[in-house]
């Protein structure tokens, strides 16, 4: 049983990592040069679309991780485990406090209601974002090492 908790723990957090670095390298990427009008509406829609997923991924992968920790409590790789899902619930903390509440103003945004300041906003979900991925980057990993 434990075993098949590991390996649903590290895919689920996997998926999301995978995800996230996409979000940030590739899909972001795309959508900024892409014609004003065309890049506003992209990033809007992948705010409402992965914003109404991703809660749950996160703390679906931290509530797995936290399981995971409490039945391995004695065991060598636990510690290595704990620091995971403390470094989800970072991540956690950091999506609530830093890039949701813009992109929760970012999914609602039309070229014709854009803020004076929304290049500025989009810039700093990206570098938060950045620090998110590299976050749960490490999460993956110390999972990845817990399970060898």
């Amino acid at each position: 049983m434990l075993n098949a908790l590991e390996i649903v723990t590290i895919v689920v957090a996997g998926l999301m990592v995978g995800v996230e670095f996409s979000v940030a390298f590739v899909i972001n990427r795309i959508l900024n040069n892409l014609p004003h009008d065309s890049s506003v509406l992209g990033r809007a829609h992948g705010g409402r679309m992965l914003g109404a997923v991703m809660p749950f991924w996160y703390i679906g992968s931290l509530a797995l991780s936290a399981v995971w920790a409490v039945a391995e409590w004695e065991d060598h790789g636990a510690v290595l485990v704990v620091t995971a899902a403390a470094l989800l619930l970072v991540s956690v903390m950091m999506s609530l406090l830093l890039l949701v509440p813009i992109n929760d103003r970012g999914k609602t945004w039309t070229p014709q209601t854009l803020p004076e300041d929304w290049k500025e906003q989009n810039s700093r979900w990206d570098r938060y974002h950045y620090v998110r991925v590299a976050v749960i980057i490490a999460a993956f990993t110390l999972l990845v090492a817990a399970r060898a």
